[in-house]
C-alpha cells in the first residue's frame, strides 16, 4: 500500500503501515518527546539490553522495549509512512534495521522518526499536551500517573503529600485500558477536590505486559518529561527518573466518619476501603457505591462505565465444526431472549454473514480470519451499545477467537460457547454435502478435514449436540446467562 495523497511528492510513493494500539501510543509519545531520549523505535541490540538490564546499549537507563512490528514484506523498505487507523499519515520511519524478535518471531523495524503531523485519534485528544506545550512550574511538581479513579482515600493522600512538598499537582491519566473515557471523566469529576492549580493531561500509555517495578520506572520517565520533580506511587523503585514519594497509609475512621492516616485512628475503628472485587460486585448488581468510599460524581461515572449485568452489552460467541449445531442453538437462544424481552438481540450467523458482511471473501485462512474479525467488530459495536450479539461462525483458530474476545471485552462482556459435537457426527449430518466435497478434494482447507480446528481451552460452556436436543442446549446457555446475572430468571 502506498502513502495517501496530501503528502509531499517525495513521500507519496512510500509504503504505509498502521501500527497496533500499543505501538500507536508509543509513536505519539515518541513524536511528542515524552519518551526522551528516544527518537524512534528500538533495534535488536537496544531491545535486548533493555529487557536484560533496563538500559539502552549506550548505558542510558530505559525501562521497556519500544518496538514496531510489521509484516515481513515491509522489512525490505528503506522508509515507511506510519498512519493512524483512519489512514492519516503521522510520521516517516527511516529504517535503520529490520530484525526478527527471537521470542515472538515477529518482524520489527527500527530507526528514527520524521514527524508529519500531530496525532488526532483517540479519546480526549483535545486535552492532550506535548511537554513543550505546558507551563513549567518553578517549584516542586508532584505527578500522579494513574489508570484508576481517585476515591476519597487517594484524594486525601494526594492532598497530604502535595501539601508536605508544597508542590503543584500534575495528574496524568494513562490511557490504554478498557475504560479510558470513564477514567478521564472520573478524574475531571473530582477536579474541585484536587489542590488548586492541578493540571490534568491524558497520556496514551498502553503497557500491560511489564512488572510493577518497570511500570513505575516508565511512569517516572513520563512524569519527568512533563516537568515533574516527584512521582506519587505505592512503592519506591530504584533508578526512577524522579524521586518516588509513597503516601502514608490511610483508612476510614468509622468513629468520626472521615478518611485519615491510620496512625491517627483507634485500631477498632479502622475500616478498609472496598476491594476492586467488592466494587465490581456492587456495580454488577446495580447497587449504589457508598458515599464514604468515593464521591457521588465518581460513583456515577463508574456506574456508566460498568452497568449492571442485566443491562450490560454482551456477546455470546458460538464456535464449532460445520454441522455441529451451533447455528441451531444460536437461533434458539436468540428466539428465547426475544421472547423474554428486555434486551436487544442481534444474530450474526455464519452463513448470513458470509452473504452480506463478508461477501467476496474466499475460504483461505487469511479470509476466514478476516471474516471472524468482521463479525467480532460488529459484535463489539452491538455490545458497546448495550445489546446482545449472538455469533455462530466456525472460528477454528484460537488466536482469532482471542482477538474477538479482546475487542468485545473492551466494551462489555464476552461468553465463548464451544459446540463440541464430534467430527463423525457432524460429517454424518452434512446436509450441505461439504464434508463429502472436502474428502473428494473439491474444497481445500476445509476445517476438520484438511485444515485444523483448534478446540478452545477458554470456553465458558461446552455443548455436545449429539447427546442433547437443541432445546436442552439452549437451556444450558440460558442457565449460564441467568447464573452470571446477564438475564433475569423466569
Amino acid at each position: 500500500m502506498t502513502a495517501e495523497a496530501g503528502l509531499p511528492d517525495t513521500l507519496r510513493d512510500l509504503p504505509t503501515w498502521t501500527p497496533g494500539p500499543a505501538e500507536l501510543a508509543d509513536l505519539e509519545l515518541l513524536l511528542a518527546g515524552v519518551y526522551r531520549p528516544l527518537t524512534g523505535f528500538l533495534g535488536s541490540f537496544d531491545t535486548a539490553m533493555v529487557i536484560a538490564g533496563g538500559r539502552l546499549a549506550d548505558g542510558t537507563p530505559w525501562p521497556v522495549p519500544v518496538t514496531l512490528s510489521v509484516p515481513k514484506e515491509l522489512t525490505a523498505e528503506e522508509r515507511l509512512v506510519l498512519q493512524d487507523p483512519e489512514g492519516v499519515p503521522l510520521a516517516v520511519l527511516q529504517v535503520a534495521e529490520a530484525w526478527q524478535d527471537p521470542t515472538t518471531q515477529a518482524w520489527k523495524l527500527a530507526g528514527p522518526l520524521e514527524a508529519l503531523r500531530a496525532p488526532a485519534h483517540g479519546p480526549f485528544h483535545s486535552m492532550r499536551r506535548r511537554p513543550d506545550e505546558i507551563t513549567k512550574s518553578d517549584g516542586p511538581v508532584l505527578a500522579v500517573a494513574t489508570r484508576d479513579p481517585l476515591h476519597r482515600k487517594q484524594l486525601g493522600q494526594l492532598r497530604q503529600v502535595a501539601e508536605g512538598l508544597n508542590a503543584q499537582v500534575l495528574l496524568l491519566p494513562l490511557l490504554g485500558g478498557e475504560h479510558d473515557e470513564a477514567l478521564v471523566r472520573a478524574l475531571l469529576a473530582v477536579r474541585k477536590e484536587l489542590p488548586e492549580g492541578t493540571q490534568i493531561i491524558p497520556v496514551p500509555l498502553v503497557r500491560h505486559d511489564i512488572d510493577d517495578d518497570r511500570d513505575t520506572l516508565l511512569r517516572s520517565h513520563v512524569a519527568a518529561a512533563y516537568g515533574a520533580t516527584h512521582l506519587l506511587a505505592d512503592a519506591e523503585v530504584e533508578g526512577t527518573a524522579v524521586p518516588v514519594v509513597t503516601p502514608e497509609p490511610w483508612a476510614y475512621d468509622a468513629d468520626v466518619e472521615v478518611w485519615r492516616p491510620v496512625a491517627r485512628i483507634e485500631p477498632d475503628h479502622v475500616q478498609a476501603e472496598l476491594s476492586q472485587n467488592q466494587l465490581n460486585a456492587l456495580l454488577d448488581r446495580g447497587e449504589l457505591i457508598p458515599d464514604w468510599f468515593t464521591t457521588p460524581a465518581v460513583a456515577a461515572e463508574l456506574a456508566v462505565a460498568r452497568p449492571p449485568k442485566h443491562e450490560r452489552g454482551l456477546t455470546v460467541f458460538f464456535t464449532g465444526l460445520s454441522g455441529s449445531g451451533k447455528s441451531t442453538v444460536a437461533r434458539g437462544l436468540a428466539d428465547a431472549l426475544v421472547e423474554r424481552g428486555g434486551r436487544t438481540v442481534s444474530l450474526l450467523d455464519g452463513d448470513v454473514v458470509r452473504r452480506l458482511l463478508s461477501a467476496g471473501l474466499t475460504f483461505s485462512k487469511a479470509d476466514r480470519d478476516l471474516n471472524i474479525r468482521r463479525i467480532g467488530y460488529v459484535a463489539a459495536e452491538v455490545t458497546r451499545h448495550g445489546g446482545v450479539a449472538i455469533c455462530a461462525p466456525i472460528a477454528p483458530y484460537a488466536a482469532t477467537r482471542a482477538e474477538v474476545r479482546r475487542m468485545v471485552s473492551a466494551v462489555g462482556d464476552f461468553i465463548l460457547v464451544h459446540v463440541s459435537t464430534p467430527l463423525e457426527v457432524c460429517e454424518r449430518r452434512d446436509r450441505k454435502g461439504l464434508y463429502a466435497k472436502a474428502r473428494a478434494g473439491q474444497i481445500p482447507e476445509f476445517t476438520g478435514v484438511s485444515d485444523p480446528y483448534e478446540e478452545p481451552a477458554d470456553a465458558d460452556l461446552s455443548l455436545d449436540t449429539s447427546t442433547m436436543s437443541p432445546g436442552e442446549a439452549v437451556r444450558h446457555v440460558l442457565d449460564l446467562l441467568v447464573a452470571g446475572g446477564w438475564i433475569r430468571g423466569e
